[in-house]
């Protein structure tokens, strides 16, 4: 079989819901057999450092609340079945209701920017473990 192209999509989700609704999309993409078409599926967050009672608390934060993000071929069914899942409102760009308007990819720049955040997170995490020798560099 060929590769097919995939691309990124927002979907939109209830906020408060994303994980919930990312959750229910890998269980239907694997239910469906659709991992073909479906590679990733992403909610951006960020960790958040609080003092609460005199304690350090470490706390995720969603980085884009109500959004969840998808690296998908959208042929055939794949939109459906993405619609239809409980809690996803719709794309993000796809236009209102009774249009049929199709789902706009985000820019490659968009991408990296968010992608690159989320990992900028996790090697700050990574290296604050990381202790440091004299004269290693």
């Amino acid at each position: 079989m060929t590769e097919l192209k995939k691309k990124w999509y927002v979907v939109r989700a209830i906020s408060g819901q994303e994980a919930k609704v990312k959750l229910y999309i890998e269980k239907e993409i694997q239910h469906l057999g659709m991992q073909d078409f479906v590679s990733q599926i992403l909610v951006p967050t960020e960790k958040v450092y609080q003092v609460r009672k005199g304690k350090k608390v470490t706390k995720e934060r969603n980085y884009f609340p109500g959004y969840v993000m998808i690296e998908a071929s959208l042929v055939g069914e794949v939109v459906h079945v993405i619609k239809s899942i409980t809690g996803v409102i719709g794309f993000l760009g796809a236009g209102g209701m009774g249009t049929s308007k199709e789902p706009v990819a985000l820019r490659q720049n968009e991408i990296n920017r968010i992608l690159g955040k989320v990992d900028e997170v996790e090697e700050t995490e990574e290296m604050l473990g990381t202790p440091f020798i004299v004269g290693e560099g």
